[in-house]
């Protein structure tokens, strides 16, 4: 057996220029006689032969060399065939520029794209195959060819092996067997009968730079394979990087489509279509803005779910805080009145400390004021006491001078000396009791003077004394004890009191909520009336007629048995708007203006006043309708609900109609809404099952809405009981897409509107009782405000009479212990008498000592001369001493006054300040045992007390108004304790509240602040995510739409030459993942345009939409090659002309890449081009050894010459 592969070049006008053959042979010597031989026999049409692919079979191949980390290219590789035909790309994206990545994009500046790389100077695109070599591949020893840089024609009979070059580049460049579609195992392609093989594949490598000589090493034995790359060992990843690095899409059906997957191209879903478009043409960015899409899609969803279940959550949990706010409430006030109390028992100390601090400074003001007089008269009387000790020294100094005169004068004037010094001292004795009698005279005047003033003083304030004791003062334990029942008896009318408020409060929110109701329902039934009345007018603009009839039957209802209902047009509604074209569709509009009754009598009744009697004032014929329900039956809905959902239908159409229940006998009786089944979705439903469904012999044929197309099947009663099918497509709904009157709902608000003015009167005649209650407690309630005031008031009588009685008390006995002072001093004229009988003692001394003195001095007067005139000095200084000191004693007496004075106030200050220091204490004690946060406040009280009293000082002292106390608490020492005993009774009368609530209500609020940031976080995120959709779907649309309108273009003109109509279009959705590529085409007049799926259409009609899809695409392609095989399967020849004609005409432009077009017949007469390059395939049992036997060129040449000579010889 032996196989050939010849190729050749051709122009347009089917001839072949002559060229020299290359014909390349290759024996296998060690084969059994009855092996195929290969020969590759080639045409250029440049007439160069290209032999630089020659090699042999084993060349650059080592067996052994296999990648000890398991690189072997087995089938199921994980690391070598996953990826193949795929760029490497992560699973989750970042935020993406217009370039499809993360890195910035150049905004502003728009570059021209180039689809392929650039074209070297031999015509090839890097990427493009230069030379395919085979040897025990398939069908094929040893075969080696060089392809063309454009359009590649491989013919060839059936079984010669053409498919085999297509798996060849298909596993030669590390793509799996199943983009084949064949065998699954990599070792089934080895050739029967051997144990190795190999491919070969050169590809043009990019400018500049050498070509890819790609081995691929195959063995009979194992499923395993080994690479090399340029001679080197290499792994599949490389071959896979080489790949995507030249852009080769060989795993893309749009690019690479074998034979055994032509019709996998049709049954792609529109999905898949649109995934490989973007991969093999147009901006190469499209995956990657798509591929952002989806997942930044999803991610948007997830969050928006997510935003949703945690804003559910977040209302829930409100919803729960606000269900114990009420118990909350009363612990805080308990805590409140808590934190009040605590708070008094610091104040109260701290006032009675303040009254003690008071009573104190004016005790010291007095202290310090008697001690500067002390001062004052001590320091007055100091210079007297300053001279009196200076005579005193001057008298000693006299006296030691007389000494020494009588020590000088020897014994005699020591006698002298001593008389004069005993007389001296006697007449100083004398003088000063002569004094001392002088001042007793005044001394005793003044004290009897001051006993008087005592005695008169004293009485007056006994009598005072006496008259205020006579007046028996309420004890304040007393008063306190009455204030404390007046609390307790007021605690039951306060409780009243709050419960009435508690209703009142309930009543005026229930009245609000009844008002808001009764408001909505009043703007519901406006809402109504205003449809109502546009209906009405559009009505009127349409059928004046039926508008009238309307009118006068909404008046004469009294003259109908049963209700007669309206037209359709004004009762029947589309609550779901989705299905309102489809419903709007199954009406004709004659039926839209129908009244239909639901007895005979009332139809008759109708009729003759408006059909057969001017009963509108004029002729008028409208539609009316009545059936018996007991004369007839209903048939069957034709498919169940099940049937329906496998179908992808939504329902029936009256299933999403709302009208009174009599007319559904109506719709189901005259329309079959009952039987007419919606699809909003066209693609969900395959048209040929709903059709078998809808048109069962039992049903008889039905009616279903699939999109805007409404299909009409019947079922023929003779014969073969065919199927028909007649469909029209639905227009957009007009006249049921305003909601209409539903008078079961208009009956219903204006119920609640009459139950929601009950309940109001109800609420006021409730707010009356309870007024009236609250008005009765009040009064009840203010006699013991009045209570109270009245004790508040002898209260401070009772402190007014008691500090005036301690402050007479006190002066009573200050004049008291004077009085016993002053009477206590000695008698004067006892004294006297004393100091008389002393001076008479003192006057008989001195005349005895005079005597005795005379006799000294008549015996020594001219001793004593001197001795005298001494002596009387020193009498003159102590005269003058004596004088002297009298006069200080004097003053003394002012001094000594005041010191008791002082001592007796400085008594009381002592003991004042003692009592001001325990109350202090008393104070700090208290201020160390509470809570920070309430010595806060404490301080806060106390600053705006200072700020206060600093200013009413300012203002008393300057006579101005005084400061305002708001803000300030200048409450006094029996208000505070009045107030202490408000809030205990308050504490009492409050529940305690478990402070678990307490602790769930404050942490469920701290986790609504959490969730509520959360929430804030993730709208943030969404936000961000739509905008990096909107910028990718900005970039990715636009550009897509463009590579869609290109494509459409060149097929839509495809179909149009060969008389048929095709179209292409992007089918949007929601969810990118489901954006899509529909392919529609119609081959005869009568079809519509249908989608291209792998049943609807016969084999030939999807294989000449795929290659016209192909060529479409071609222009656009970023592949450096494409190939397809046998694409014109099932095509008449009208039809496989106009496809080769076509692809020759687009892939022979000078921009083209390269084309592979595998194909087993030829037409006569079919156009070619000077670019494209005809590989032909020869196969048999044998195969000639003569180089020229089987050359296309010697054939065509030897007939060209025996034409000639025939036409010579004629």
């Amino acid at each position: 057996m032996a196989r050939a592969v010849s190729s050749s070049s051709a122009e347009p006008s089917a001839r072949v220029k002559s060229e020299e053959e290359i014909r390349v042979k290759k024996e296998n010597a060690d084969k059994a006689k009855g092996k195929q031989k290969a020969r590759v026999e080639e045409e250029d049409e440049d007439g160069n032969a290209d032999a630089d692919g020659d090699a042999e079979p084993g060349e650059g191949v080592n067996g052994d060399d296999q990648d000890a980390e398991g690189d072997q290219d087995a089938e199921g590789d994980e690391d070598d065939e996953d990826d193949v035909g795929e760029s490497p790309r992560g699973v989750k994206r970042a935020r993406v520029n217009e370039e499809g990545d993360s890195r910035p994009g150049d905004k502003g500046k728009h570059k021209e794209r180039i689809k392929t790389l650039p074209r070297d100077v031999d015509g090839y695109i890097p990427g493009s195959i230069v030379r395919i070599q085979l040897q025990n591949f398939v069908t094929y020893d040893f075969v080696e060819f060089s392809p063309g840089p454009y359009l590649n024609m491989i013919l060839g009979p059936n079984g010669t092996g053409k498919s085999s070059i297509a798996c060849a580049i298909c596993l030669g460049l590390n793509w799996p067997p199943s983009v084949l579609g064949r065998a699954s195992e990599l070792n089934s392609f080895v050739k029967n009968g051997t144990e190795t093989g190999h491919i070969e594949i050169e590809l043009k490598g990019q400018k500049g730079r050498g070509n890819l000589i790609i081995r691929r090493n195959l063995s009979a034995t194992s499923k395993s394979s080994t690479y090399t790359l340029n001679g080197n060992s290499a792994s599949g990843k490389e071959i896979n990087a080489k790949m995507a690095e030249l852009n080769v899409q060989v795993g893309n059906l749009c690019s690479f489509l074998p034979q055994d997957k032509v019709s996998e191209f049709a049954q792609m879903s529109p999905q898949q279509l649109l995934r490989e478009t973007q991969r093999a043409a147009g901006d190469e960015r499209l995956t990657a803005w798509h591929d952002t899409l989806i997942s930044a899609g999803k991610e948007l969803k997830m969050l928006l779910q997510s935003i949703k279940e945690e804003n559910d959550q977040l209302r829930q949990m409100q919803e729960r805080n606000e269900g114990i706010e009420r118990d909350v409430q009363r612990y805080k006030e308990r805590k409140n009145i808590e934190r009040m109390i605590a708070l008094l028992d610091v104040l109260i100390p701290v006032e009675r400390y303040r009254i003690m601090r008071v009573k104190f400074m004016e005790v010291k003001a007095r202290q310090r004021k008697l001690h500067e007089k002390v001062k004052r008269l001590k320091a007055k009387n100091e210079p007297a006491h300053v001279l009196l000790r200076k005579l005193d020294q001057e008298h000693k100094e006299h006296e030691k001078a007389r000494d020494e005169i009588k020590k000088a004068t020897h014994g005699k004037f020591n006698k002298m000396r001593a008389k004069w010094s005993a007389s001296e001292k006697l007449e100083q004795d004398a003088e000063e009791l002569t004094l001392k009698l002088d001042r007793l005279k005044k001394e005793e005047k003044d004290r009897a003077r001051r006993i008087k003033t005592l005695e008169a003083e004293i009485a007056r304030t006994k009598e005072e004394l006496a008259k205020k004791a006579e007046v028996k003062p309420e004890k304040l334990d007393d008063l306190a004890t009455e204030m404390k029942q007046i609390h307790l008896e007021r605690a039951d009318v306060i409780a009243r009191k709050g419960a009435v408020e508690e209703k009142l409060q309930a009543n005026i929110e229930s009245r609000a909520r009844v008002n808001a109701t009764l408001n909505h329902a009043h703007g519901e039934l406006k809402k109504l009336d205003d449809v109502n009345v546009r209906k009405m007018q559009a009505l009127k603009a349409w059928d004046s007629a039926t508008h009238d009839a309307v009118v006068w039957l909404r008046e004469h209802k009294h003259l109908f048995k049963m209700e007669v209902f309206e037209p359709p047009f004004l009762c029947l509604t589309v609550p779901n708007r989705l299905f309102v074209n489809a419903v709007e569709s199954c009406f004709s509009s004659f039926q839209l203006r129908t009244f239909v009754a639901q007895c005979q009598e009332d139809l008759d009744t109708f009729n003759h006043k408006i059909n057969d009697n001017p009963g509108l004032g004029r002729k008028v014929r409208v539609a009316t309708w009545f059936r018996d329900p007991g004369n007839g039956s209903l048939s069957d809905p034709p498919m169940t609900r099940e049937e329906m959902k496998n179908l992808g239908f939504d329902g029936y159409a009256l299933d999403y109609v709302d009208c009174p229940q009599g007319m559904h006998w109506w719709l189901q009786r005259d329309l079959n809404l009952h039987r007419t089944a919606i699809a909003l979705e066209p693609r969900k439903v395959d048209v040929a099952k709903a059709m078998e469904a809808v048109g069962r012999p039992a049903s008889g044929g039905a009616t279903f809405i699939n999109g805007m197309t409404q299909n009409n099947v019947t079922r023929s009663r003779y014969g073969r009981q065919a199927i028909g099918n007649v469909t029209r497509d639905i227009g957009q709904a007009r006249n049921l897409v305003n909601a209409n009157i539903d008078p079961d709902i208009k009956r219903r608000i204006e119920g609640d509107i009459k139950s929601g003015r009950q309940e109001m009167d109800l609420y006021d005649s409730e707010r009356k009782a309870l007024d009236a209650e609250l008005k009765s407690i009040l009064e009840e309630d203010q006699v013991f405000v009045d209570r109270a005031e009245g004790i508040r008031l002898r209260k401070v009588a009772i402190q007014k009479a008691e500090d005036a009685r301690v402050k007479i008390e006190s002066k009573l006995k200050r004049n008291e212990a004077t009085l016993v002072s002053l009477m206590n001093q000695p008698s004067a004229s006892e004294e006297r008498t004393r100091v008389k009988r002393d001076l008479l003692n003192i006057s008989k001394k001195r005349i005895k000592i005079a005597t005795e003195y005379t006799d000294l001095a008549r015996s020594i007067i001219a001793e004593q001369t001197e001795a005298t005139r001494i002596g009387i000095q020193f009498l003159q200084v102590g005269a003058n001493k004596a004088a002297l000191q009298d006069l200080c004693n004097k003053k003394d007496e002012k001094y000594q006054t005041a010191l008791a004075e002082f001592n007796k106030v400085d008594d009381e200050f002592q003991a004042v300040k003692a009592e001001s220091k325990a109350s202090l204490e008393e104070s700090r004690e208290v201020m160390n045992t509470i809570s920070p946060e309430l010595r806060e406040e404490y301080h806060r009280i106390e600053a705006a007390r200072a700020i206060y009293d600093k200013a009413l000082g300012a203002a008393e002292q300057a006579g101005t108004t005084p400061p305002s106390t708001e803000g300030v608490d200048v409450r006094t020492l029996d208000e505070l304790q009045a107030e202490l005993e408000t809030q205990r009774a308050n504490l009492d009368l409050n529940l305690n509240t478990n402070p678990g609530v307490v602790e769930q209500y404050e942490k469920r609020k701290r986790d609504i602040e959490v969730l509520g940031k959360t929430i804030e976080e993730k709208q943030k995120k969404a936000d961000k995510i739509e905008r990096n959709i909107k910028n990718a779907r900005d970039n990715w649309q636009p550009a897509l739409e463009k590579l869609v309108a290109s494509i459409g273009e060149k097929f839509s003109a495809s179909f149009d030459r060969i008389g048929c109509a095709g179209e292409i279009h992007i089918s949007e959705h929601d969810d990118y993942e489901k954006w899509a590529i529909d392919i529609l085409v119609k081959f005869r007049e009568t079809e519509k345009l249908q989608l291209l799926t792998g049943q609807r259409q016969s084999g030939g009609e999807r294989s000449l939409t795929t290659i016209l899809y192909l060529l479409s695409l071609t222009e656009e392609a970023r592949a450096p090659f494409s190939l397809v095989d046998e694409i014109n399967q099932g095509m008449d020849q009208r039809a496989e002309r106009t496809v080769h004609n076509e692809m020759v005409a687009v892939t022979c432009k000078a921009d083209s890449a390269q084309y592979f077009l595998i194909t087993p017949k030829l037409l006569p007469d079919l156009e070619y081009h000077e670019r494209m390059k005809i590989l032909c395939v020869n196969n048999g049992e044998w195969l000639p050894e003569e180089r020229d036997l089987g050359n296309m060129m010697n054939m065509i040449e030897g007939y060209l010459l025996h034409r000639n000579a025939n036409a010579n010889a004629m």
